[in-house]
């Protein structure tokens, strides 16, 4: 599974990582294993993803939230679902 995390690199970006590296280890997942966290800071890689707010977060390419920081739950449920799916 591929994270991506779109942003600048402002507090909120970091907040919004270290919320989705959280989320992997409440699910017993591991970082680099399991999942694959990486940033995008490059205003047009964002572009071409979709992104338009920051910060976002995207999972397999699939843009999951924007503009605000997602809660550590509402993570873990999409980890889940798309372990799901897999």
């Amino acid at each position: 599974m591929m994270i991506e995390v779109c942003g600048p690199g402002c507090p909120r970006c970091h907040q919004t990582k270290e919320n989705v590296i959280k989320a992997l280890k409440e699910l017993g997942l591991k970082e680099g294993e399991d999942a694959m966290v990486g940033e995008i800071k490059d205003l047009k890689m964002m572009a071409a993803r979709g992104v338009m707010l920051t910060p976002a977060v995207l999972t397999d390419g699939e843009q999951m939230c924007a503009g605000r920081i997602p809660e550590l739950k509402e993570i873990t449920g999409w980890l889940q679902e798309k372990m799901g799916e897999a």
